[in-house]
């Protein structure tokens, strides 16, 4: 100890106490050996209770009061000149502020509460033609702020385009005949189907919604600005704006935009190796061609496997046919081991 030493090279307690701020008191008192050193001033002030601390009633009197039917709706901010217009004094405005929080009740107050919307009802489609879903996406013009719109419905099941076109406009009207062409050509008949998309207004609208009634149609919708639930129609327009020949310059007419798309189509069911249905083409899936094409290419590897055993340290690549396909089912989180 510092003052120890001061001591012991001949200078007095008091002097070295002066030095290092503490009184001849204090260091006598911690070398004491029966005494153990306490903050003296910490123990006071933590016992000591706040004059204007409000009681646990008190407290329950102002969740009740800001509670009632006609304060139910107001921030605390609104409340206090209420009462004071009454000539009541319930709290400080952040006394109340204080205690809702405290109490999980200050965030969207009655009806300011936002709409729950549920997650869509998980279903799967087991075969082509039984889940359909749909969107619309914007094709640039040369002309700046006008767009031509794309019409698209996919086949949940083989990821098949079963249905397009492009319009100048969107309404609920085009969407209605797109979809009505699309049912007829694939035959769909009196086949149960269910229709998924966004609560776009074309999606929605009396138009749309009236032709999926009289087809027997079923209509299933995301929750609003939640792209997950419609994410194979999100997943479509970025293959598509993403591939190499989209065009860098915007479309001209609509006829143009049109041809494009007409060739898209065409190499995405017939050309593209979809990574989501064990790289065949959706049409090969939606033919069911893609069950003959697995078995082969699993056959192949056997095969390779048998002839070079060492080159293998486990199992060969998974071929299996994808039985079914599940729309708006979502992840379980796993629990969290500590």
């Amino acid at each position: 100890m510092l003052i120890d030493e001061a001591v012991t090279s001949g200078a007095r307690l008091s002097e070295a106490c002066k030095v290092i701020g503490l009184s001849k008191r204090t260091i006598q008192r911690y070398r004491n050996p029966e005494v153990v050193p306490i903050d003296g001033r910490k123990a006071s002030a933590a016992g000591r209770v706040p004059a204007n601390k409000l009681s646990e009633k008190e407290r329950d009197t102002i969740v009740a009061m800001t509670n009632q039917p006609e304060y139910a709706s107001l921030p605390p901010s609104q409340i206090v000149p209420a009462f004071a217009d009454r000539g009541n004094y319930l709290a400080s405005e952040s006394t109340i502020y204080r205690i809702l929080r405290s109490r999980k009740l200050l965030a969207h107050r009655g009806k300011a509460s936002p709409p729950r919307h549920s997650r869509p009802v998980p279903v799967d489609a087991e075969a082509p033609n039984q889940i359909w879903c749909w969107d619309i996406t914007y094709l640039s013009t040369t002309v700046k702020g006008l767009f031509f719109y794309l019409y698209l419905f996919l086949d949940v099941y083989s990821r098949k385009i079963v249905g397009w076109e492009v319009y100048e406009n969107e309404s609920m009207e085009y969407a209605s005949i797109t979809f009505t062409r699309t049912y007829i050509r694939e035959g769909i008949c009196a086949r149960p189907l269910m229709l998924h998309s966004d609560n776009g207004s074309p999606m929605k609208g009396a138009t749309m919604l009236g032709t999926l009634q009289r087809l027997g149609v079923q209509a299933s919708f995301s929750r609003p600005s939640v792209s997950n639930d419609n994410a194979f129609s999100e997943s479509l327009f970025r293959i598509m704006k993403y591939r190499p020949d989209f065009p860098d310059k915007p479309f001209d007419t609509v006829e143009e935009a049109r041809l494009w798309v007409e060739n898209f189509v065409f190499w995405y069911n017939e050309k593209h190796h979809h990574s989501g249905i064990k790289f065949v083409s959706p049409g090969q899936r939606h033919r069911g061609e893609d069950i003959d094409i697995l078995a082969k290419r699993k056959a192949v590897y056997e095969t390779a496997k048998c002839q070079r055993p060492g080159r293998w340290s486990g199992n060969t690549r998974n071929w299996q046919h994808i039985k079914k396909v599940s729309l708006n089912h979502h992840r379980i989180k796993k629990p969290v081991t500590v």
